[in-house]
């Protein structure tokens, strides 16, 4: 499998590509959700491959990526200078726009200089400092079940709560019981997707580094997030797609259409009889607007 080392830590990275094909095409990088990995956006990927060179990465701590520093760049980084070793380690945190670093030391690494970018929940939240940060690297941006939210300290440590239980309790053999995939999936959906897209996304929160987990989930969802975020949205220069999923549950789709409007540079889309997969539980629909933003055909 490919991997590229990126700020000390191995990135999981693939190309769909149509092979045959020897027209240059621009780049467009996808980026998961929270406890997921590349591996559910790998179908989206295959039906825009025709006008697109589509880089699929596992975050750091996620899926096949690894979440800890190797311990030989350690070594290799104190045999340079105490200060090194520091800062690779400090590096190694789960804030949202260390992420965004990541990504771009990932496309420094790939010698990509500016791209499109696709990005789901939580990697839309990345995406989104992405694009402040870096504005000359991105093209256009799609962020799929993104949004804005109020802080709410009793919610919010309620979830953090019952969410380090969940991560916390993770036997490989869950995977195993019969429909489990299904019930593990039934809160995030409306309507069914094919059982090798729930069996991966069960396998990939299974696998999931447990500090990765626990650093996203409550950086992502925290008093912090709730101030910047809105700022975040609001400063866009990048001509971008927000995509809802009527339904769902976990970024409902007025924390979207707020977003929204914060910037003229975001058009807003809600997808009826969705929940927060989209691209998964209507992918003919999810595509007509994606290319319908792209214009392409």
């Amino acid at each position: 499998m490919p991997y590229i080392c990126v700020r000390g830590v191995d990135h999981y990275y693939e190309w769909v590509k149509v092979e045959e094909d020897t027209k240059v095409k621009p780049v467009m990088v996808f980026i998961h959700g929270w406890a997921g990995s590349a591996r559910y956006w790998e179908s989206t990927a295959i039906a825009l491959s025709r006008d697109f060179d589509c880089l699929l990465y596992d975050m750091r701590g996620f899926g096949r990526s690894n979440g800890k520093i190797p311990v030989l760049s350690v070594l290799e980084a104190v045999e340079e200078s105490p200060a090194s070793a520091d800062k690779a380690i400090e590096e190694l945190t789960y804030e949202l726009d260390e992420y965004a670093r990541d990504l771009a030391a990932l496309l420094d690494g790939l010698e990509l200089k500016k791209v499109y970018l696709n990005a789901h929940s939580t990697g839309a939240s990345v995406a989104t400092i992405f694009l402040n940060l870096y504005p000359e690297r991105v093209e256009k941006a799609i962020l799929t079940c993104s949004g804005v939210f109020e802080y709410d300290e009793k919610a919010f440590a309620a979830f953090h709560k019952f969410g380090g239980y969940v991560v916390k309790f993770r036997p490989k053999w869950l995977a195993k019981i019969p429909f489990v995939d299904r019930m593990f999936m039934a809160r995030f959906l409306k309507r069914s997707i094919p059982k090798s897209d729930r069996q991966a996304f069960l396998d990939d929160f299974l696998m999931a580094d447990y500090a990765a987990a626990i650093g996203t989930m409550v950086t992502a969802v925290s008093e912090n997030a709730a101030k910047f975020m809105p700022q975040e949205f609001t400063n866009l220069t990048v001509s971008t797609l927000l995509v809802a999923g009527e339904y769902d549950q976990i970024i409902p789709p007025a924390m979207g259409r707020q977003a929204a409007s914060l910037s003229d540079k975001v058009e807003f889309v809600l997808m009826p009889n969705t929940a927060h997969f989209p691209m998964l539980e209507d992918p003919i629909t999810y595509l007509k607007s994606v290319r319908q933003f792209l214009q392409v055909a």
